[in-house]
């Protein structure tokens, strides 16, 4: 599942920053068989404790951590909707992606340039916001024009269509994304074909300077009470400290550095893990001698379609799963131990793989 979420921000927000940071947190990633990637593109491995759990109790060949990918969207600029800019560029860019990180200034530097000439993030979120209602607006009416005479003479399906579009292009002349606008199930399947910009759930980062890295300041919570409504979470990192921290080669010299600054763990890890839930996304395990690896599913998924992760014959020829919990795992040692204590489920094809499985699939081609 090759996963993407385009990170977004106006001119000297330190979007570059961040991308640059999660650019370098990917050497991990390197025992993947990537084909050769957009030079704006990052392949970041996904931080899971568990992984390092599993290591220690199988002692495997290898390990393989879960990625996803971040996609650097450069050219928003106002007007970017009409092509001012990359404008265009960007548009198809950030079409393709499954979710949308949008880096905010909320650091007061006489040294940076702002674009609006004061820092004022929801100025900032504004003009990204509108850039992307107005081609969702363009994008909404377009296909209200080809359905209004159909509905007009009558057709009932052209006219449930056009009950959904005229909420959306509502919604949109309000100034609300599409993600915050009141809607049923069957509005949505409406829309789904025009893969509209403001629906794809969005994860705000607050790029703060160093000082407010633990308590935040005026400009996050000004941000936070405006998104509110819109069911996303902001995450307080500061982008220059992280592209520091990225470049630090080893896992203890990262933890003094952080301890440093009264954090646990990096804001790009937070950033990832965020960005993961945001996809709807979960982990299962396989564990073996050979390897100890993490698969990407979306939440909900049956045993079989989870299967499929691995091999597509997995999914075709599934017979049953074999299921362990981890705390099982760390409470018995080994899967020869789990056996024998009757901690080893066995799953049929309605089985809903929880995050954090073990599973082993039978299958049968």
């Amino acid at each position: 599942m090759g996963l993407q979420c385009g990170i977004v921000g106006l001119p000297n927000v330190g979007k570059s920053t961040l991308f640059n940071a999660l650019s370098s947190a990917k050497a991990e990633a390197a025992n993947f068989p990537f084909c050769t990637i957009e030079p704006n593109v990052g392949v970041v491995t996904v931080p899971d404790g568990r992984l390092q759990t599993l290591e220690k109790l199988v002692n495997p060949q290898r390990v393989l951590p879960t990625v996803i990918e971040f996609v650097d969207i450069a050219g928003l600029v106002k007007g970017a909707s009409k092509g001012e800019g990359l404008g265009n560029k960007f548009l198809a860019n950030i079409r393709e992606v499954d979710a949308i990180i949008h880096v905010i200034r909320c650091f007061d530097d006489e040294n940076i340039v702002h674009v609006a000439g004061g820092i004022d993030p929801l100025f900032d979120k504004e003009v990204i916001d509108t850039e992307l209602q107005l081609k969702d607006l363009e994008s909404v009416e377009k296909k209200a024009a080809k359905h209004e005479k159909i509905a007009k003479s009558g057709d009932a399906k052209a006219k449930k269509i056009m009950a959904s579009l005229t909420k959306f292009k509502d919604g949109l002349n309000q100034g609300k994304n599409a993600r915050a606008i009141e809607v049923e199930e069957e509005d949505l399947e409406a829309v789904a074909d025009l893969h509209l910009l403001t629906i794809k759930p969005v994860l705000y980062v607050a790029n703060v300077d160093e000082k407010d890295i633990l308590e935040g300041n005026q400009h996050v919570e000004k941000l936070r009470n405006q998104v509110k409504d819109e069911n996303a979470e902001v995450i307080v990192l500061c982008a220059a400290l992280e592209s520091q921290i990225a470049e630090l080669e080893e896992e203890e010299e990262k933890l003094l550095f952080l301890s440093e600054y009264g954090l646990e763990e990096s804001g790009l890890n937070r950033l990832i893990s965020g960005a993961y839930k945001l996809l709807n996304l979960i982990t299962y395990f396989t564990a073996g001698e050979k390897e100890v690896r993490a698969w990407t599913i979306k939440k909900g998924w049956k045993a079989p379609a989870a299967a499929g992760v691995i091999h597509s014959d997995f999914e075709k020829g599934f017979i049953k799963a074999e299921v362990i919990k981890l705390p099982d795992y760390e409470l018995y040692k080994s899967e020869a131990a789990c056996r024998e204590n009757g901690k080893i489920a066995v799953e049929g094809k309605e089985y809903v793989v929880q995050d954090g499985d073990i599973m082993h699939f039978r299958f049968n081609v």
